[in-house]
């Protein structure tokens, strides 16, 4: 008897037990179907594809459309044929909103910058910094156009900041047309918020190096340049890598002195260029970068790859300048470019664009300040504003074919030096 209570007390906890494993598999199967039901609908509410509820916002909408109307127009080959263009992909809500006869002031500086998506991941630290009108163009290649045509649509979905300050255009290769996404949804699986896209692209850029494209695609970086530079109708534009940022407050910096003090036709306000540890936060001030800076952690960009390069900055000049006030922007001082000077400037939306011809690693944004030297030029180098690369140039973390680019380059850049002399035949100035 006592045997048979125990077998049945047994029953009664292995019965107990087989229904609570039977009850969670019915949760985990109910928590699967939603959760499948939701990534259908972010998928429908995203990309148009059946499904999709009939109440989502009429800004999304609208967004929606008028990137279907952008990738209706197959886009615009470049001068030399071998690219197609599509700008203005999908516009911010501030491009989208402005009307003629605005407020000048408003659209005084915008930020224009240049990726693929295997970096375009930095756009959300540029963001935290410029909170202003952002211009992006984006070279992809192959399988890449049609992701990057979904993730950055995702960004502007789901990434207010984004949405409301950038602008995207998308170059690829002749031969290539974007598409509108509505097939292949599991490439996008996953994609519920900003956060989840911007993690998308970064374990996207895990894989490469700079400039390291599939096949023997050449990455256009200063038709990118120009793209993003076209794409504004701001009046002073600030070209500058993805993955660097600008010192705090430039924005409204930049134009109170130019309120102050009108910029001559022939100037440009450079920035000295810094690089800073991977590990260190990004300094927002002059004298949180002159700290950074005297102990080591920050140092003139490119100082080990090519320190001739951003030399002619005089670094120790701008380090110990003294800032008149807090917050106020002034030219410290003036330069005469000298050859191999590369720097990063403020430029007026008329100055020269860059020359096409250059792709790839080496000269070519030393061939764009060369040819405003000889255009007649001066550099203004402003007083407290600045801009950071995050991370340390070091050899051996580029691409393999670098030097072989680099070659190229510099015979181009040759050729370029003789064909100012005709574009500008009264200049006595030379790179």
């Amino acid at each position: 008897m006592h045997l048979s209570k125990k077998c049945s007390a047994f029953k009664v906890v292995l019965s107990a037990l087989l229904i609570v494993a039977l009850l969670q598999l019915i949760y985990l199967s109910f928590l699967s179907k939603f959760h499948g039901k939701q990534q259908r609908y972010r998928y429908s509410e995203l990309f148009g594809a059946s499904g999709a509820k009939k109440n989502v916002h009429p800004e999304k909408n609208s967004r929606k459309e008028r990137l279907r109307y952008s990738l209706s127009t197959g886009g615009i080959f470049d001068n030399s044929g071998q690219y197609r263009v599509y700008k203005n992909l999908i516009k911010s809500d501030f491009t989208t909103n402005q009307k003629p006869g605005s407020d000048p002031s408003s659209n005084i500086l915008t930020l224009a910058t240049h990726t693929t998506i295997n970096n375009l991941h930095h756009l959300d630290s540029l963001l935290d910094r410029w909170q202003n009108p952002l211009s992006v163009a984006i070279f992809a290649h192959g399988q890449d156009v049609k992701i990057a045509t979904a993730l950055v649509y995702a960004l502007s979905f789901f990434c207010p900041k984004i949405q409301a300050l950038v602008d995207f255009h998308l170059v690829c290769l002749s031969g290539e047309m974007a598409s509108f996404p509505e097939q292949d949804r599991e490439h996008f699986a996953g994609l519920e918020d900003c956060a989840s896209v911007l993690s998308r692209l970064e374990s996207h850029g895990e894989k490469y190096k700079n400039y390291a494209i599939s096949g023997n695609t050449s990455y256009p970086n200063n038709l990118l340049r120009n793209v993003a530079r076209g794409g504004t109708e701001s009046s002073y534009v600030l070209v500058i890598d993805i993955d660097m940022v600008p010192s705090a407050d430039l924005h409204q910096q930049f134009l109170e002195m130019v309120m102050r003090r009108e910029p001559a036709s022939d100037e440009v306000f450079v920035l000295p260029a810094f690089e800073i540890r991977h590990a260190r936060k990004m300094p927002a001030t002059k004298a949180e970068l002159v700290q950074l800076y005297q102990v080591g952690e920050v140092r003139p960009f490119y100082e080990e790859l090519c320190p001739h390069c951003q030399a002619p900055t005089n670094y120790s000049q701008w380090v110990n300048s003294y800032v008149r006030g807090t917050g106020t922007l002034e030219v410290a001082y003036t330069l005469t470019w000298v050859d191999p000077w590369e720097p990063f400037y403020i430029g007026h939306c008329s100055v020269p664009l860059y020359d096409e011809n250059f792709k790839q690693y080496g000269f070519n944004r030393i061939s764009q300040a060369c040819e405003l030297h000889v255009a007649g030029f001066r550099f203004s180098v402003l007083s407290s504003a600045f801009v950071v690369h995050r991370g340390f140039k070091i050899h051996g973390e580029f691409h393999a074919r670098k030097d072989e680019e680099n070659k190229r380059n510099r015979l181009l850049f040759r050729s370029f030096k003789e064909g100012l002399k005709t574009k500008y035949p009264s200049s006595n100035r030379r790179c």
